[in-house]
């Protein structure tokens, strides 16, 4: 019993981790991990979440268990293919020790798009978005290109540093400085659409709704802790345009 409590333990510590870690809202997670637990005949599994780390307990024993979380990202296909797991173990499609091996197999999966795509993805985005909003179809294709070549720099400078702040400020310094010089060269009209449009691939929207939903349910340390993070990515961002216009 010993064991199996420890393996539950493990099991729901993973699908919890990797679900917050890619970007899902602390309810979803500790009901997924509820819900695994359950399915394994444990029905009173005690969870304390936040975005750093998970406690996990089953009562009435000695099996307690903490999970560090030292990273974020945003990979929803991974909080579906937790999801998706949890379901097919509930209907009995795959053993307890089959899920734990899918998870540990998804855990170390790399992100399933290519770089070139991460770009195209940025690329349609950004202008197609500001056209839909704005109306502007003269700085489409400027916007389209800045958006790219924006979310280009990000993603080298982020695997370089791996400090995602850094990476918005500098991306958002080469979109705000293409945006002015298209404009002074007649390459755009718009300063103000291209560079909204152009940054719409870093906009921390994801963490800023996730924020919301978890403070709505209750989730008061880690709500306003991804509120923060949201705020941090948005000032960096803020401060790179503020910078461009400072100096240009």
């Amino acid at each position: 019993m010993i064991e199996t409590n420890q393996i539950v333990i493990n099991t729901c510590l993973l699908a919890g981790r990797i679900m917050i870690e890619n970007g899902s809202e602390m309810s979803r997670a500790e009901d997924t991990m509820k819900r695994i637990a359950m399915n394994s005949g444990v029905n009173n599994l005690k969870i304390f979440g936040t975005i750093t780390g998970i406690i996990v307990s089953i009562p009435n024993s000695m099996d307690s268990q903490v999970e560090g979380i030292n990273r974020r990202a945003i990979d929803l296909e991974k909080v579906s293919a937790v999801n998706t797991f949890s379901r097919r173990y509930a209907a009995k499609d795959i053993t307890l020790e089959e899920f734990y091996e899918k998870l540990n197999t998804l855990d170390e999966a790399t992100p399933s798009f290519p770089f070139w795509l991460q770009v195209i993805g940025a690329a349609l985005v950004s202008g197609p978005l500001m056209t839909a909003f704005s109306g502007n179809m003269v700085d489409l294709g400027i916007t389209t290109l800045t958006g790219a070549l924006g979310y280009t720099l990000f993603y080298f400078v982020n695997r370089i540093l791996n400090i995602k702040y850094i990476s918005e400020f500098f991306a958002s310094i080469i979109i705000g400085i293409i945006a002015v010089f298209a404009v002074r060269w007649g390459w755009g009209h718009s300063i103000d659409d291209i560079i909204i449009g152009s940054l719409m691939p870093l906009v921390p929207g994801v963490p800023l709704t996730n924020a919301v939903r978890d403070i709505l349910n209750g989730h008061l340390v880690s709500g306003p802790a991804r509120g923060i993070e949201a705020l941090l990515s948005a000032c960096a961002i803020g401060f790179g345009i503020a910078f461009v216009f400072r100096f240009l």
